[in-house]
């Protein structure tokens, strides 16, 4: 190997260790670019009302504000007054499941009691836990310095990225060489795009799918219907992985109370997926780009196990603004592109050196 290529290996090598280094930085900053390209569309319909970009950024981000602070408004109160008459509620809940486990104490073998009875001790310890996890949860979640540091940081990148979008995105195109920075114009307006669309449509899904998962669990009577139709809105965000996990906390609710209360929410939310699936996804996202189910669940398994939870949240808009790298430089410039070798280069390639100087 000759000494410019192991210098270029070694620094190959060490970029790709600083990166793995730097990955839950470089993920906050992929963050902010959704996010900016997401506010982004806001911002131009305030522009396009003659308002200076300034002033149409703090209106947007103003307008948020309001939405979300009207959101916790309604939704807060009643779900801490929800949580404090379910935990009242919650020693009886638990005396009943013990009867059921004393009831298949009298069919289940002799090594099987063991186990029911540390079911039973946890079932009886979870008024206690469910009191604590909810007192301390707050105090939690406002004292953890980093996750304040890091809303920070996306905040602060996201808004200097809609400030003047058009320096970094030059800055980005300067990286290519001087032929592709056309192209690559094209590319970045086909990645704006379909991450605008797929998060417009994602918001307008987690919306309706909270409305709907809150009416039918206030039909049914589970406990807590706020703050499960809540979880069932937040992970719409994860497809494939969220509708799994999010069933599971109001059907262990309603399974306190009568097993067909459990099989009911199961029901509901599986009728409620489907609606979704076939014609929410279909109706408002179809400018973004088709994405297939299995290469998108193995994409959030990978991102899952290598950065987290985090990585799992991010899996999807990665795989969109991928999926259009992919499908514009390997696919249609590259592969669309190639062509088969004619005759005369296939001889002049194989013919000896001092063969190709005479002719």
């Amino acid at each position: 190997m000759k000494f410019g290529k192991f210098v270029g290996l070694i620094l190959l090598v060490f970029s790709a260790f600083l990166l793995w280094r730097i990955r839950f930085v470089v993920l906050l900053g992929f963050l902010a670019v959704v996010l900016a390209t997401i506010i982004n569309r806001v911002v131009r319909l305030f522009t396009r009302l003659r308002l200076k970009r300034g002033w149409a950024i703090a209106l947007t981000y103003l307008l948020i504000s309001g939405i979300v602070a009207g959101v916790l408004a309604v939704a807060v109160p009643p779900f801490v007054e929800q949580v404090r008459a379910w935990l009242v509620q919650a020693p009886y809940e638990a005396s009943q499941i013990r009867r059921w486990v004393e009831q298949l104490d009298e069919w289940v073998p002799f090594e099987l009691s063991t186990i029911g009875q540390q079911l039973d001790m946890f079932i009886s310890d979870i008024p206690r836990i469910a009191r604590s996890l909810f007192d301390n949860f707050f105090s939690f979640f406002t004292g953890t310095l980093s996750l304040l540091l890091n809303t920070f940081l996306v905040l602060a990148v996201t808004t200097m990225l809609l400030a003047n979008p058009r320096a970094y995105r030059k800055a980005f195109v300067a990286l290519f060489p001087h032929f592709y920075r056309l192209r690559i114009q094209e590319i970045l307006d086909g990645c704006e795009s379909a991450l605008a669309g797929w998060g417009i449509g994602i918001l307008f899904n987690m919306a309706v799918i909270m409305l709907m998962s809150f009416v039918g669990l206030m039909v049914i009577g589970v406990p807590l219907p706020i703050a499960n139709a809540s979880i069932a809105g937040v992970l719409t965000f994860i497809p494939n992985v969220g509708p799994v996990l999010s069933v599971i906390p109001p059907a262990i609710l309603a399974l306190l109370e009568s097993p067909w209360k459990a099989a009911a929410v199961v029901v509901l939310y599986v009728v409620i997926q489907q609606l979704e699936s076939n014609f929410l996804t279909p109706l408002v996202m179809n400018h973004q780009v088709s994405l297939l189910p299995a290469a998108t669940l193995l994409f959030q398994l990978v991102f899952g196990l290598l950065f987290g939870f985090f990585g799992l949240f991010l899996a999807l808009p990665i795989v969109v603004v991928g999926q259009v790298w992919l499908e514009e430089v390997l696919v249609k410039d590259i592969m669309n592109t190639w062509q088969k070798p004619s005759p005369v280069d296939n001889y002049r390639t194989t013919q000896p050196a001092f063969v190709n100087e005479r002719a």
